[in-house]
This record gives structure tokens, C-alpha cells and sequence, in this order.
């Protein structure tokens, strides 16, 4: 029952912010530099909801006993021997031994690209805000 609740206290506010956001498309007006500031104000959350989701990854705070409870055996040896991987901030792994990893696969990548599509925004963002500077300025000149 926790879960449920927790989902729809989640998905409510989640679908009025995409609503939001993807309202502009229908309507054409999507084109200006604030809906490019939104898109990678929307991506960078995401980029720390998915960087959390994988930061924390496992049922425990101990690796250990997150491996057991996930039906893997913890290898001691090879976590003392890679001991820096989980505790690296990027890319983000937390091993039980050379084949199993909690983080989940999907972690990584998606880190990338939401930072990448962040990035893309606000340059598409300032382009957009230079290039109707510019119009203003030559309209005003003429």
C-alpha cells in the first residue's frame, strides 16, 4: 500500500509538470529560449533523480547484505581488490563480485544522455536568444 501511495504522490505533480511542458509543443510555441531553459531544467532533475537511484541502489547500506538479499554471493576478495569503484561518482557501480553489479544497467547511460540533452538545451537556448537579439537590434536600426 506504501508503494501505491508513494507512486501517486509522485505521479500527480509529475504529470502536471509534463503537462506543462509538453503544452508548448501542441501549440507551436515551443521554439523560444524559455522552453529550451525548461527542457534542461526538467533534464537536470532527471539527471539527479537517476544519479540518486543509482547512488543508492541495493535494499541496505551495506553491500553485503544488499547482495544477499538480492540472491548473489558477496565476494569479499574482489570488493577488496576494487574497493575505489563504489565509491566513484561517475560511472556509478556497486559490485557483489566480477558479474553482478546492483546499480542498474540503465544507470549509466541515461546519466549521460540527460547531461548531454541538458547541455544542448541551453546552448540551443542561447543561440535562440542571440539570434532574436540580433533581429531586434537590426529591426531597430532599419
Amino acid at each position: 500500500m506504501g508503494f501505491v501511495t508513494t507512486g501517486l504522490c509522485l505521479a500527480v505533480p509529475m504529470l502536471f509538470v509534463l503537462w506543462l511542458w509538453g503544452r508548448p509543443l501542441l501549440t507551436g510555441r515551443w521554439k523560444t529560449p524559455g522552453w529550451f531553459v525548461a527542457t534542461a531544467g526538467l533534464s537536470i532533475c532527471a539527471t539527479a533523480g537517476t544519479w540518486f537511484v543509482g547512488a543508492f541502489a541495493g535494499s541496505s547500506m551495506s553491500s553485503e547484505e544488499s547482495c544477499q538479499q538480492a540472491g548473489v554471493t558477496y565476494d569479499s576478495a574482489y570488493r577488496a581488490v576494487h574497493w575505489r569503484e563504489s565509491s566513484r561518482w561517475f560511472p556509478l557501480h556497486d559490485r557483489c563480485n566480477a558479474t553482478h553489479d546492483l546499480v542498474p544497467a540503465w544507470v549509466n547511460p541515461a546519466l549521460v544522455l540527460l547531461s548531454l540533452l541538458a547541455v544542448t538545451c541551453i546552448g540551443v537556448a542561447v543561440g535562440l536568444a542571440v539570434v532574436r537579439r540580433t533581429r531586434l537590434r537590426s529591426s531597430a536600426d532599419a
